[in-house]
C-alpha cells in the first residue's frame, strides 16, 4: 500500500456503483479507479481519459502521416 492509498482524503470512482466514493468504501480495489486528490477529480476521470486519448490519437496520426 502506498502513502496515497492510506490517506483518508483520497477519492475513488467506483465502477460497480458508478459514483465517487471516499477511501473508507468497502468496494474492492478491482472495482475502483484512483486514488484521486478530490471528489471532483474522481467524478471527471472519464473526461480526462477521453481528452488524453484524443490527443494521443491525433499525435499518432501526425507522426504516421495519416492526417488528411
Amino acid at each position: 500500500m502506498t502513502e496515497t492509498d492510506a490517506r483518508s482524503d483520497a477519492w475513488y470512482w467506483c465502477l460497480r456503483h458508478r459514483r465517487v466514493e471516499d477511501s473508507d468504501t468497502s468496494c474492492p480495489a478491482d472495482a475502483r479507479l484512483g486514488p484521486y486528490e478530490s471528489a471532483e477529480a474522481a467524478e471527471h476521470w472519464q473526461d480526462r481519459t477521453e481528452a488524453r486519448n484524443e490527443t494521443w490519437d491525433k499525435e499518432e496520426e501526425e507522426w504516421s502521416g495519416d492526417s488528411g
